[in-house]
């Protein structure tokens, strides 16, 4: 039987990570013919989805291998890099689905997950978004849910002190043992490597926001959607491999300017001038410390001078955006 009805549309952003992206395509297929299978098997309903690809000018060849590979998924080329936000938003547009789930290129969907995470949002109509468990290549947990960032968090970015308190509640971290137990829990937002948000709460909430290059897009997002009145949810159960920052890794300095560009508009947007005051100040203090700690390392030969250049103008511009 035929079903012009989509379930689920996956939204996939990707710049320059071609054989991420196979795998990650790959991933979906496999996870749709283990759902059909298994409807074949049972009779049970399918998970109809539809997949939009949206290469943000990639040098690798990544779109001519979605269209020759994947020729089931709608690509999107873009001329130029539009930034995470916008390209998502891109796709969003032109969506049919009941949910959509923004996924990074550089994961690999494990069985089940997909099917898990739309059948958990069938059965709680006030969940606006949701996010599965997300673990490194290796199998080791990675944190995938999060509080809203606090002045506790940008302290520990800079002065982390020691791993009890960076892996603690005061620097946003659920404990490990809720994935462990594999019961779904609420969250403030789910890392955007794997965002599946309620079509209705979308719409009410508003799509990302594109004035964010990259990072903290999907913060922003969560926080309207919680606004408008619905939960967000971790769904410990539908597991995601996310082969970490590929594509952000291949600029370092750039993106740790990025990174701050878009927490002060978090900042700006979402706090009060208290807490804006004082972020600015342990953000100043930060950069004076890793800026120290930068020049020790010169000294001491453990980085090169152009590294040293590139890593003190960084500091200097993040300086200029928290003035």
């Amino acid at each position: 039987m035929t079903n012009d009805k989509i379930d689920l549309s996956i939204v996939i952003v990707s710049y320059n990570v071609r054989e991420l992206l196979a795998r990650c395509l790959e991933s979906v297929n496999s996870e749709q013919l283990t759902v059909n299978s298994k409807i074949l098997a049972t009779g049970d309903w399918r998970l109809a989805t539809e997949i939009f690809v949206v290469d943000n000018a990639s040098g690798d060849g990544s779109a001519a291998m979605v269209r020759e590979k994947f020729p089931r998924a709608h690509l999107i080329e873009n001329a130029e890099n539009r930034g995470f936000a916008a390209a998502n938003n891109q796709a969003f547009a032109q969506t049919r689905g009941r949910y959509v789930l923004m996924l990074n290129p550089d994961t690999e969907v494990r069985a089940g997950a997909l099917e898990t995470l739309v059948g958990f949002m069938d059965a709680r109509p006030r969940a606006g978004a949701c996010g599965g468990k997300l673990v490194y290549g290796d199998g080791a947990l990675q944190h995938s849910a999060f509080a809203f960032p606090s002045l506790a968090q940008i302290f520990l970015d800079f002065f982390p002190l020691n791993w009890r308190l960076t892996d603690s509640r005061l620097n946003g971290r659920y404990p490990r043992e809720w994935y462990a137990r594999g019961a779904p829990f609420q969250i403030d937002h789910p890392l955007g490597a794997d965002f599946l948000v309620r079509r209705e709460a979308a719409e009410q909430a508003g799509w990302l926001d594109d004035k964010y290059f990259i990072y903290c897009e999907e913060i922003d997002w969560a926080m309207r959607i919680k606004r408008a009145g619905w939960q967000i949810w971790c769904v410990p159960q539908a597991e995601i491999v996310h082969h970490e920052a590929r594509s952000t890794s291949q600029f370092r300095d750039a993106m740790f300017v990025e990174l701050w560009r878009a927490r002060k508009r978090l900042f700006d947007k979402h706090y009060s001038r208290a807490f804006r005051f004082a972020a600015r100040q342990i953000v100043r203090a930060g950069l004076w410390n890793e800026a120290r700690k930068a020049r020790a390392a010169a000294r001491a030969g453990g980085v090169t001078q152009d590294e040293i250049e590139k890593r003190l103008g960084a500091y200097e511009q993040v300086k200029g955006i928290f003035v």
